[in-house]
């Protein structure tokens, strides 16, 4: 367990060294190209350390509850499955079986250990299958995302389910291995029905001109229809209960999940939005895997859009979020759009981690 660093400083120590590392990897864009030698062996020797620091440092986190929001639930759930108790309940269920599996043969600093490398492996595996020695970048641009850090210590399966969906795109030729862990992803959190929908529905219609359209067609009829939406897909079930419990429930005290139409929320959705609007309308840039993950992260965020005014809308949010930002570097790792090519890399991560940085010293 770290006890080096207080509960209270726990993320302000995670983000700042974050920080940190976009500004050394900023310079390092300014003097070097991408394909220098040295870069590539910068680039892939820290992302291995990275990957080692993520996984102990959120895995190995103190037992807390009020800075790690659910981990004592899943605190509770462990020492319940440790001591013999009957799997409880029927969703999420290999969640569940998972769980009580490793409470008969790890410590719970382990198994959350084995989570954080669950939630973080995948990350890598898809950034390494996509990009080969530039996987750092996209590596990089998962973990300063805006919801990495509380999906890796508090929805943690939430989180690993996200991850595992992931795993399955990076290996969508491979259409077995890509079904089960779609159906591993949605075993682990019902709400990934939304995702695997979303990105299987490209299979029928990949046109993300459509796509981006539709995206803003959804800002006005929440602003017009807003409960509209809520009511309807909160009386579909829309998946599971809990689906509709996030539309209709109270929002806790103290939880990051207030009301009203989120125009900073928004703002930032619209990052990948654009990134999509410029690649394809003025880089006329065509791939048929970089359309199936836009147009995957259009429908998801175009459905949250629409129930934006809805407690907990933000849980609907990271089901697009999760993606965003390898929505956003993609084409940069596949062709040289620009002169400074890799430069522009080091700025657009500046850029888009800033947004999580400004909104923790902002919201805390």
């Amino acid at each position: 367990m770290n006890d080096l660093v207080p509960l209270e400083l726990y993320f302000p120590v995670f983000i700042n060294i974050f920080l940190f590392l976009i500004l050394f990897t900023l310079l390092h864009t300014g003097l070097l190209k991408i394909d220098d030698q040295k870069n590539v062996n910068f680039i892939n020797a820290v992302g291995y350390v990275l990957i080692v620091f993520l996984i102990l440092y959120l895995g190995q986190r103190p037992l807390s509850g009020k800075y790690f929001g659910d981990m004592r639930t899943y605190t509770r759930y462990f020492n319940w499955y440790s001591n013999g108790g009957e799997i409880l309940g029927t969703k999420d269920i290999f969640f569940h079986i998972y769980m009580k599996t490793l409470s008969y043969v790890v410590s719970l600093h382990t198994f959350f250990t084995i989570c954080a490398a669950l939630y973080i492996y995948p990350l890598y595996r898809i950034s390494k299958k996509l990009f080969n020695q530039y996987w750092y970048y996209a590596f990089v641009m998962f973990a300063v995302s805006f919801s990495f850090y509380t999906y890796g210590v508090n929805g943690i399966r939430n989180g690993v389910a996200t991850s595992l969906f992931l795993l399955a795109v990076s290996n969508h030729k491979n259409k077995v291995f890509m079904g089960i862990f779609f159906w591993l992803s949605v075993s682990f959190h019902t709400t990934m029905f939304l995702p695997v929908i979303a990105f299987l529905v490209t299979y029928l219609y990949n046109n993300p001109k459509m796509y981006l359209k539709g995206w803003l067609v959804c800002i006005p009829l929440s602003l017009l229809m807003g409960s509209v939406w809520i009511t309807l897909f909160s009386s579909l079930g829309f998946a599971d209960d809990r689906l509709s419990g996030y539309l209709t429930g109270q929002a806790e005290e103290g939880t990051f999940s207030s009301t009203g139409f989120r125009w900073d929320f928004l703002f930032h959705s619209a990052f990948a939005v654009f990134a999509g609007w410029y690649f394809v309308y003025k880089k006329n840039y065509v791939d048929k895997l970089y359309f199936q993950l836009l147009n995957t992260y259009l429908i998801c965020n175009g459905f949250w859009v629409l129930v934006i005014r809805a407690n907990f809308s933000n849980r609907f949010a990271y089901l697009s979020w999760f993606m965003m930002g390898l929505v956003i570097i993609y084409p940069f790792l596949k062709e040289q759009f620009f002169k400074n090519h890799h430069l522009m890399i080091g700025k657009v991560m500046l850029i888009y981690f800033s947004f999580t940085y400004l909104m923790f010293y902002l919201y805390s």
